[in-house]
């Protein structure tokens, strides 16, 4: 009776049929497994002359701290605007991370040879972005602009709010378009939610993910004694030597569907989920910025609990792996 009680209750798997993303030294999805079999960084490091050129106070070069690299994705300037309906201008005054995401989800619809017009069924899309240090840096420095009659769509443009509706708009997506954002974790709960919509059944495919750039992104940063970054340039997660992370720009996005109903679509299947959870540590912890591990022992216990998988059978880890001194040991226990 157990057995069979057990079995009811197990949520229907949903697969993985498309992945497209921009993460640095890696164009695509083939160039990422080229990268990782290589065992290689995606970290660039610069030059003084390119820094200057991007513009690097000199002073700031010069100091002691400055660690001359970055994680930087290539050709994001080069949107193809026409291709997605917008004017030159308008691409202007769009973030440059929903840009991407366009692109991205371009890609991943094509691989999946998913066109939404013939589609019989709803796409949802969850998805989040990073701050828009574009408008930061670009758009508010060019004070014309707020007095223009530019500002309320630079306004949309920008806005976190828009990036989930843009692919639905752009995409003809009728699904649920959520944005979703939850800093370091907000690709991963946005695929969490992404699959609760599939088992709600109030959608028959989504797409998940995120994308952060950091702009300019010829640029280095300060390193800080006690803080995240890391003092040489290099991330070396669960090492001897980590000494913390490195800034990186960065796009992912996923296709997700039920697992028959992808079996019945004839699709690629690249893995299966059976089972996601989200929790937040609250007050458990020693700062607003630092783990938990009784959080994240929790909600690693309630995932394998709605998967129904046991903890023996997991063969394969992977971790957020800051290569931080507080959080590399906190993951680990």
């Amino acid at each position: 009776m157990s057995e069979q009680h057990d079995t009811e209750n197990v949520l229907e798997p949903i697969a993985i049929v498309s992945m497209a993303c921009r993460f640095p030294k890696a164009d695509d999805i083939d160039a990422l497994w080229q990268l990782l079999i290589r065992g290689d960084e995606g970290i660039r490091f610069f030059t003084d002359q390119e820094l200057i050129e991007a513009g690097v106070e000199s002073s700031q070069l010069s100091h002691p701290d400055y660690v001359k690299a970055k994680g930087m994705i290539e050709d994001i300037e080069n949107f193809d605007a026409h291709l997605f309906s917008y004017t030159p201008h308008e691409a202007e005054l769009m973030d440059p991370q929903q840009r991407v995401l366009l692109e991205c989800a371009w890609q991943l619809l094509e691989s999946a040879a998913l066109d939404p017009d013939r589609y019989q069924g709803e796409i949802a899309t969850y998805v989040g972005v990073g701050m828009n240090i574009y408008l930061l840096n670009n758009l508010l420095a060019d004070f014309s602009l707020k007095e223009s009659s530019d500002f309320y769509q630079m306004l949309i443009g920008s806005d976190k709010d828009f990036a989930a509706t843009r692919l639905a708009y752009k995409l003809n997506l009728t699904g649920p378009a959520i944005a979703v954002n939850s800093a370091c974790s907000t690709s991963l709960v946005a695929v969490h939610y992404a699959c609760q919509s599939l088992w709600d059944y109030q959608s028959d495919a989504a797409i998940a993910g995120g994308a952060t750039l950091l702009v300019p992104q010829k640029s280095g940063y300060l390193f800080q004694q006690g803080g995240i970054p890391s003092q040489d340039g290099h991330c070396r997660a669960f090492d001897i030597q980590a000494a913390g992370t490195v800034p990186s720009s960065g796009a992912g996005l996923v296709l997700l569907k039920r697992l028959d109903d992808a079996i019945r679509d004839n699709d690629t299947i690249y893995a299966i989920i059976k089972g996601s959870a989200v929790n937040n540590d609250g007050a458990d912890k020693v700062g607003f910025t630092a783990p938990s591990v009784n959080g994240q022992a929790a909600v690693i216990a309630e995932a394998l609990a709605v998967a129904n998988v046991t903890p023996d059978t997991i063969d394969y880890v992977e971790a957020h792996g800051t290569a931080t001194p507080m959080g590399d040991p906190i993951e680990i226990e």
